[in-house]
């Protein structure tokens, strides 16, 4: 599920044309290595940031996890 969680997210960022640096940017309260690794599967994410991922992205939380 987290592989396909973060794949799901890298798809929408690159849509979108943002580079992991300014997703992180925009997050704050996550630095780019993190977003690597939940890209990657290789970390979960928080309900939280999942929350603020979706704001940065402009996405609802919806897309990110079906």
């Amino acid at each position: 599920m987290k592989d396909e969680f973060g794949q799901k997210i890298k798809e929408i960022r690159i849509e979108k044309n943002i580079s992991q640096f300014a997703l992180a940017r925009k997050l704050k309260s996550l630095n780019q290595l993190q977003i690597c690794k939940i890209e990657n599967g290789n970390r979960y994410v928080r309900v939280n940031e999942l929350e603020q991922i979706a704001d940065a992205l402009n996405v609802p939380i919806t897309q990110l996890i079906t």
